[in-house]
């Protein structure tokens, strides 16, 4: 099953907790300048590409999942868990294994980053000790790239962990933002956006403050989760403020992508009972 969400505006409200969609007001939000901005693809600053999530799209796999963003789309699969943690690992938890295969030719140093950021997400939101001794295999195959990647990819990942049936303390959802030199900030490049910008980001949020652990959704590792953040990997140089203020565009987009996540995997869950609960 097909679940596609539209291009939309975010609307990054100052005051903090209530993130609203819609159009931005310039006259009412530190954002002003990103309405300035002359994208190719004719998106205001504020605006995401139309994403398309189908879970399901491997048979042999225990779990898959391809997400498409714009013209950049990766495929995730799940095998396992197989008996046996590979080499350094905790044996009394997990193993969860990332491997990232580009569209063409061989991995290099960025395809072993992007592993890296990856399974370091991941294991923060598996249930790690529901499975000891066991490794999970997490295969990333990128079928397009136009910028935002590396997000693509861990949603992508996380949806197909659903579809596998892992268990999760939540779910995750990743979203990508722009410095340009000028100040101007955007949401969710082009890969040609990328390379032109100044500095960008890569963002990840939990989808809920909740969490099925006992008082998740208050301290897991000793911070609280409420408007919190999961990874951020950032390119370039950016000023503090300008950091604050991709977190602030990055954390009203993640609201918007986590509310289609979470109709997306109760559709198919309705439709598919084998994989409900």
């Amino acid at each position: 099953m097909d679940i596609e969400l539209g291009r939309k505006s975010i609307n990054c409200n100052e005051e903090g907790d209530s993130q609203k969609l819609g159009t931005i007001d310039p006259k009412s939000t530190p954002f002003a300048n990103i309405m300035e901005v002359d994208r190719v693809d004719g998106r205001t600053g504020n605006q995401r590409r139309p994403v398309v999530c189908t879970r399901g799209v491997l048979n042999r796999a225990h779990g898959s999942a391809s997400w498409a963003q714009g013209d950049t789309k990766v495929i995730a699969a799940v095998y396992g868990p197989k008996a046996g943690t590979k080499k350094n690992e905790n044996p009394e938890k997990a193993c969860i294994e990332v491997i990232w295969k580009p569209k063409t030719g061989q991995s290099g140093k960025p395809e072993r980053e992007y592993e890296m950021v990856l399974k370091k997400t991941l294991q923060s939101i598996c249930l790690l000790n529901v499975h000891p001794n066991t490794t999970t295999s997490v295969i990333i195959q990128v079928v397009n790239d136009d910028g935002a990647l590396l997000p693509c990819a861990i949603n992508a990942a996380c949806s197909a962990l659903v579809d596998a049936g892992f268990p999760l303390k939540h779910l995750a959802v990743a979203i990508c933002c722009c410095v340009a030199d000028n100040g101007h900030i955007i949401l969710d490049p082009k890969k040609l956006e990328e390379q032109n910008m100044k500095a960008f980001i890569y963002l990840v949020f939990p989808n809920s403050i909740q969490s099925v652990l006992p008082e998740g959704s208050l301290k897991p590792g000793g911070e609280v989760t409420e408007h919190g953040i999961i990874t951020s990997v950032t390119h370039g140089v950016m000023a503090v403020d300008d950091y604050f203020s991709c977190l602030k565009m990055g954390r009203a987009a993640a609201v918007e992508l986590s509310d289609f996540l979470r109709n997306s995997l109760k559709s198919k869950a309705g439709n598919d009972p084998s994989k409900a609960g």
